[in-house]
């Protein structure tokens, strides 16, 4: 005898709140709640980055590019941080599997590539961190597909 699951749909509408639901559904949230904990922590790290980065684009680019630019070591010596902590920076943010925090950092750090090329080349762990999670064959074919090469990275085309 065949059973049926139901699935209850969920339907949820703040980008943090789908990534951690995705997480949790698809084993991209750490081992233990003490990864869990940390994967939070690296995401929240990567959305005040990301606030003031869209804060620039949208708001003050002309003027405050080069203040921002300035400023990016800062903010993203914690990350290189967190890496030389995990395994000496050869595995992934948190624990030695892939987690949501991972994709939104690696998207966070390809555009800020963009904005300021150069800016991980003081921060080696973070730049083969780059390079390692953009070789992985899905982010890599999806990375070179037209529809992310073709798409712009801001709305306003800027970066």
């Amino acid at each position: 005898m065949k059973t049926k699951a139901t699935i209850k749909t969920v339907h949820i509408y703040q980008s943090n709140a789908i990534l951690r639901h995705l997480g949790r559904s698809f084993g991209l949230y750490g081992k233990d709640q003490r990864e869990a904990a940390l994967v939070d922590m690296v995401n929240d790290g990567v959305e005040d980055l990301h606030l003031k980065y869209v804060t620039l684009i949208y708001t003050k680019y002309e003027d405050g590019k080069d203040e921002y630019v300035k400023a990016l070591p800062g903010h993203l010596k914690p990350f290189e941080t967190l890496l030389s902590q995990n395994q000496g920076g050869k595995a992934f943010i948190v624990g030695n599997q892939i987690s949501f925090a991972d994709y939104n950092l690696l998207e966070l750090l390809l555009i800020h590539q963009v904005l300021a090329p150069g800016c991980l080349d003081n921060f080696p762990l973070l730049s083969a961190y780059v390079a390692r999670l953009s070789a992985l064959p899905k982010i890599k074919d999806f990375l070179s597909s037209p529809d992310h090469v073709n798409r712009p990275i801001n709305g306003n085309g800027k970066q």
